[in-house]
């Protein structure tokens, strides 16, 4: 064997599987280092040959000290006049952390001699085709993850499913998107003398008895289109030359208007509690981002990569006591830190305006009050308790009926209206929302008013205001 480090792959499971280049160099070596020696083909090796890591599995708490330690050990033996050969399961390109390792290092020749990987004879179990949109994972990843990192609306391949524990944790991060009786396949020893596919719900996977070193998990597609990226597909088909002539002719500013209402609908729906409204209002809010995105990708402007590119740092940056190793004492010291994070993105990015420079200037007026008021007070310019913010009201009321002049009413008119979202903050509410919902009744019980008015044959016009408060009261009393 030439000095340095040479990678074999030993092939899915049965000795046959092996390539006739990793036999030769099984054959002719005069030691073999196994990263394992459960494996099948291993019983068609020189057992007098054969050394293996098993040791570092046994005695490490945890996969990335074994990894570690097998990169030390074969560094050392590497480094011999001989080398080291070195065996995995499958492929050295295909789940073997070690061997990527020692790819990346650079400090010794790494000769790669391939072989089969769990991959293909996973596929032909599966009976499916990898170009078909294929994604393939580590359940290690997988099972660490809170969302699946590919399209549920494509096939996906779960490689390294060792034990029940870990698909239990696979399959928690896989009903975040997929239902629970949503059906997959559990593939055990693919490729070799015992292979077993077996057909399962998803909810079920960890309560296989089968699973083992070599099991492999197939998703397969969820039935509709349901990913992002064809979500994409189907924008982008619209304003295509054989796509759809109005989507065509739209702009960024003829599409605002729709923008703005599909926000507000979503808001409706809000209000409403009403999920199923909420789920495809939410997906008009959506049509009309993708939308942006695609416009200005066919302009050379940005594209929804660079969108997502954005605010994904831009959220893992405002969240260190997260994704870093900020520690914080509770929400107020979150929201202090954001403030701060913020003022300094400002800075960077030259903005002027000081802490309320980033109150979008188009929010409605209660909006915008609350969030200036919200950020103020989260560096500490706030009242110190309730009864401030109550006789703050009071005084603005007063300075209403002592102002001179029309200016001087809405001046003042205006400051009682700020004075009322304070209060609503402090009883953490949401004035915007508060005053739409205020609005909705007020429509229902004046509609009631004149239902009852017509049913009498008494035009409102013509009712005294005794007779419709009195209406009022009854439409009141209905909605309880």
């Amino acid at each position: 064997m030439p000095p340095g480090i040479t990678i074999v792959g030993l092939g899915p499971g049965d000795a046959q599987l092996l390539t006739r280049a990793a036999w030769e160099v099984l054959t002719q070596a005069e030691e073999i280092w196994l990263r394992t020696s459960h494996h099948p083909c291993v019983a068609a090796l020189p057992a007098e040959r054969l050394h293996s890591f098993d040791d570092l599995y046994e005695g490490s708490a945890d996969f990335e000290s074994v990894y570690a330690a097998i990169v030390e050990r074969l560094m050392a033996l590497g480094r011999r006049p001989q080398g080291v050969v070195y065996a995995v399961p499958g492929d050295a390109t295909v789940g073997e952390t070690a061997a990527q390792r020692l790819l990346r290092s650079g400090e010794l020749p790494v000769r790669l001699i391939h072989g089969l990987s769990c991959i293909e004879p996973s596929l032909a179990a599966a009976e499916v085709d990898a170009l078909d949109g294929l994604s393939v994972v580590d359940a290690l990843e997988l099972a660490a993850a809170h969302h699946p990192p590919f399209p549920p609306d494509r096939p996906a391949l779960v490689a390294q499913l060792y034990s029940s524990m870990v698909a239990a944790d696979v399959k928690l991060t896989l009903m975040a998107v997929y239902p629970d009786g949503h059906p997959v396949r559990l593939i055990h020893d693919a490729g070799g003398e015992v292979q077993k596919v077996e057909a399962l719900p998803l909810h079920a996977i960890d309560r296989s008895t089968f699973i083992g070193p070599r099991t492999s998990l197939f998703v397969p597609p969820l039935p509709e289109p349901s990913a992002f990226e064809t979500f994409q597909e189907t924008v982008a088909h619209l304003r295509a030359p054989d796509g759809c002539p109005w989507d065509r002719e739209q702009t960024p500013q003829s599409l605002r208007p729709h923008l703005l209402e599909e926000a507000y609908e979503a808001l409706h729906a809000l209000d409403e509690e009403d999920p199923t409204a909420l789920r495809e209002e939410l997906g008009d809010l959506l049509l009309q981002i993708v939308l942006q995105a695609q416009i200005a990708s066919e302009v050379g402007e940005f594209d929804m990569a660079d969108v997502i590119r954005s605010i994904n740092a831009k959220i893992v940056r405002r969240h260190p006591h997260v994704f870093g190793d900020v520690a914080v004492s509770g929400v107020e010291h979150v929201l202090q830190n954001w403030e701060a994070l913020k003022a300094v993105e400002r800075a960077e990015n030259g903005e002027a305006g000081g802490l309320l420079g980033g109150v979008p200037t188009g929010l409605p007026a209660l909006a915008q009050a609350a969030e200036i008021q919200g950020r103020v007070a989260r560096v500490g310019f706030d009242w110190p308790d309730m009864d401030g913010v109550t006789a703050k009201i009071a005084e603005e009321l007063s300075e209403v009926l002592e102002a001179r002049g029309p200016q001087a009413v809405m001046d003042e008119m205006g400051d009682v209206l700020f004075a009322v979202v304070n209060y609503a903050r402090w009883l953490q509410v949401d004035p915007e929302a508060a005053l739409r919902q205020a609005n909705a009744r007020f429509r229902q019980r004046f509609s009631a008013i004149e239902a009852a008015a017509a049913a009498a044959g008494r035009p409102m016009g013509k009712m005294t205001l005794a007779e419709m408060d009195a209406l009022w009261e009854a439409a009141k009393a209905g909605e309880d």
